[in-house]
């Protein structure tokens, strides 16, 4: 059993890293900033996050890649932006706004970070279907003639939830480097809410012994090469609040004989918010 010491300890250290990553994010201030679009569809299979194939289930191939401060080391990996018309600041909820009203429309389209963009004239680089998918009627080819658009943008916060996907639980996809019985390498697909992943642990069903999993370089994945044999559970811990919130699966997720590129459904849907102070931000020279 764990003494009382080791979860006080645990609970600092998790604040540490939240109260970290919110205060580098920033998430909830508006920005200026510019976008620009990927001319070839070869990127949406070559993100840095390393979901590879996978990434075409993400919102039909809308995703996006994002600078150094978004990306966050692969932390920022599924987070969710809004690409749409600039509102009045008082109903400004978190978009990505293209400043442009005649080429933009108000409806917007959805991007998942996939990729990381080290280009330091934008902050994010769009799929081409995203990118064109701002444009009002009749004026897409107008739109990428652009090539590059000024923006604002900011993630959602409030009870405005980015990454919703109805009828679909937390999944994870065993990735194709992992090697039964002495290296797992895990991807979370379909993480839901405005969350980062910040501690993933794996365990026997039952057992109390658990093995901790480290994000591999800057990417997406989470790996070990301590794996405990047998069915595995699984307990993470995501931003939630200005706190980290531990999440437990209720059954096996991953069952003995797992196999590399398989997807396991964990049971678990994520609708945490993350809220997060900052200050100074860039709304009052708006």
């Amino acid at each position: 059993m764990y003494s009382s010491t080791y979860f006080c300890f645990l609970h600092f250290f998790f604040v540490l890293i939240v109260s970290s990553s919110a205060t580098a994010a920033c998430d909830r201030c508006l920005h200026n900033s510019k976008v620009a679009y990927f001319s070839g569809d070869y990127a949406i299979s070559r993100g840095a996050c390393g979901y590879g194939s996978l990434t075409t289930s993400f919102s039909n191939g809308m995703v996006a890649a994002a600078s150094p401060s978004i990306y966050k080391k692969g932390a920022g990996c599924g987070s969710c932006f809004n690409v749409g018309l600039v509102f009045p600041h008082f109903l400004y909820l978190g978009w990505i706004s293209c400043k442009n009203a005649t080429l933009c429309s108000k409806q917007g389209t959805k991007v998942i970070v996939t990729d990381l963009n080290n280009d330091k004239n934008t902050d994010f680089v769009l799929t081409r279907s995203a990118f064109v998918a701002m444009a009002n009627k009749g004026k897409e080819r107008d739109i990428l003639r652009q090539g590059i658009l000024d923006v604002q943008y900011r993630r959602f916060d409030g009870n405005r939830i980015p990454c919703e996907y109805k009828n679909k639980n937390l999944t994870i996809n065993v990735d194709e480097s992992s090697h039964r019985p002495s290296y797992l390498a895990l991807k979370f697909i379909y993480q839901g809410g405005q969350t980062e992943i910040v501690e993933v642990d794996v365990a026997q069903v039952g057992s109390l012994d658990w093995s901790s999993l480290n994000r591999r370089g800057n990417d997406a994945v989470w790996a070990t090469s301590r794996v405990p044999s047998g069915a595995l559970q699984m307990r993470m811990v995501v931003t939630s609040g200005f706190d980290g919130k531990w999440i437990y699966t209720k059954h096996s997720v991953l069952p003995a004989n797992w196999t590399p590129g398989s997807m396991y459904d964990s049971g678990l849907q994520i609708t945490e918010i993350a809220q997060e102070g900052c200050s100074p931000c860039d709304e009052e020279q708006i």
